[in-house]
C-alpha cells in the first residue's frame, strides 16, 4: 500500500472577525488586531459603582482626555500579551546576565566611591517612584476608554514593577547579598529632605482621580527623571570609570526608548483628535505645565545631591531635560509655557 503525501490549501470562509472586517475591510487581521481592537465593553452594565454613582463603571468619563473612536490609537509596538512576555523575558534574561557578569567580576567593589555613594543614596531609593508609577499606570489601565489604550497602560504597569525589581536586585548584589542597601534606600525615600517634594509629588499623582492627566504628569516626570539619571549620569559613569553604574543604566535606558514609541503615539492621538483634539490639547497643556514645574523643582534638590557628589552636570542637565519637554510638546501643538 503506498500513500501520497500532498498539501491542500483550504481557503478560510471568513478572515477574521466582524467587527474588524466593518473598520478595515475585508483583509486578514494580525494577532494584534484580533486582540486589541473592539473589545472594550460599552453596553449592558449591570450597575454604576456606589463610590462613583455619576458613571457607569465603565466610562470614557473618567478623564478629560478623549478620543472619537478610542481605537484610532494603536501600539506602535504591536504587543499583545504574548509578544509582550516573550519581549520582557528577553529584556529580563539580558539583564540577569548583566548582573552575574558585575556579580563574578566584583565591579560593585571596584566602583568609586563617590559613585558607591550615588547609587546608595541618590538612584536606589526611587525603587519607591517605580513602584508608585506602577500603580499609576494600572488605575489608568482600570479607569481608561478603549483596550488599545489600556492595554499599554497594564503592559506598563507590569515593566514598572519590573523596573522596581531591577534596582531592588542590583541593591542586593550591590549590598553583598543583603537587603540592608534596600532598607537604607526605604528610609531615604520617607526622610532624606532631598526626596520629599518627589515623593509628594508622586503621592499626589496616586490620587489623582483623572487617569489621563496622572499619566501626562508621570510621563513628565518619567522625562526629566530618565534623562537624569540614565542618560547624564550614564555618559559621566563611563567618563569616571564607574562602568558598573553604566551597564546597569542602559537597561533603563533602554526600557524608557521602548516607553517612548507608545506614549508619543498616544500624545499625538490626543492632539489631533478631529473632535476632542483642541479640548485634549488645551488639558494635556494645563497637565504637563504644571507637572513641569513640580517635577523640576522636586528633582532640583536629586540633582544637586548628584553634583555634589560626582560633579556630573546633572543640574544642567536637568535644565536641558526640561527644555526637551516643553519642545516635544510644543511641536504636537501643546502650548507650552
Amino acid at each position: 500500500m503506498q500513500f501520497e503525501l500532498r498539501t491542500q490549501v483550504i481557503e478560510p470562509q471568513r478572515k477574521t472577525f466582524q467587527h474588524l472586517i466593518d473598520r478595515n475591510g475585508d483583509r486578514p487581521a494580525s494577532r494584534y488586531e484580533e486582540g486589541s481592537i473592539g473589545i472594550q465593553a460599552m453596553t449592558n452594565f449591570h450597575y454604576r459603582p456606589l463610590w462613583g454613582p455619576d458613571k457607569d463603571i465603565y466610562s470614557p468619563d473618567y478623564s478629560v482626555l478623549k478620543l472619537t473612536d478610542p481605537y484610532s490609537f494603536t501600539d506602535p509596538r504591536q504587543f499583545y500579551y504574548a509578544g509582550y512576555v516573550s519581549s520582557r523575558a528577553d529584556m529580563h534574561e539580558a539583564f540577569g546576565s548583566t548582573l552575574d557578569y558585575l556579580d563574578k567580576r566584583g565591579m560593585f567593589d571596584r566602583l568609586p566611591e563617590a559613585w558607591k555613594d550615588l547609587f546608595q543614596d541618590v538612584v536606589l531609593p526611587l525603587r519607591h517612584y517605580e513602584g508608585a508609577a506602577q500603580m499609576i499606570s494600572a488605575n489608568a489601565c482600570r479607569f481608561g476608554w478603549g483596550t488599545t489604550t489600556t492595554q499599554c497602560f497594564a503592559y506598563a504597569a507590569f515593566d514598572r514593577i519590573g523596573n522596581a525589581q531591577i534596582l531592588s536586585r542590583v541593591g542586593i548584589s550591590f549590598a553583598g547579598g543583603t537587603a540592608e542597601a534596600l532598607g537604607r534606600a526605604k528610609t531615604d525615600w520617607l526622610e532624606e529632605p532631598a526626596f520629599q517634594e518627589l515623593r509628594k509629588a508622586t503621592e499626589l499623582m496616586l490620587v489623582n482621580q483623572d487617569w489621563g492627566t496622572a499619566m501626562v504628569a508621570l510621563d513628565v516626570t518619567d522625562q526629566l527623571i530618565y534623562a537624569l539619571l540614565y542618560d547624564c549620569l550614564d555618559e559621566a559613569a563611563i567618563n569616571a570609570g564607574a562602568g558598573s553604574y553604566s551597564l546597569v543604566a542602559q537597561h533603563l535606558s533602554g526600557w524608557f526608548t521602548d516607553q517612548r514609541r507608545w506614549f508619543d503615539a498616544l500624545y499625538k492621538a490626543w492632539a489631533n483628535d478631529p473632535e476632542a483634539g483642541e479640548s485634549n490639547r488645551a488639558e494635556i497643556a494645563g497637565a504637563a505645565n504644571a507637572a513641569l514645574v513640580t517635577a523640576q523643582a522636586a528633582l532640583a534638590p536629586i540633582a544637586a545631591k548628584a553634583d555634589a557628589l560626582v560633579q556630573a552636570g546633572a543640574t544642567e542637565a536637568l535644565a536641558r531635560a526640561v527644555e526637551a519637554v516643553k519642545t516635544k510638546l510644543a511641536g504636537l501643538g501643546v502650548a507650552m509655557s
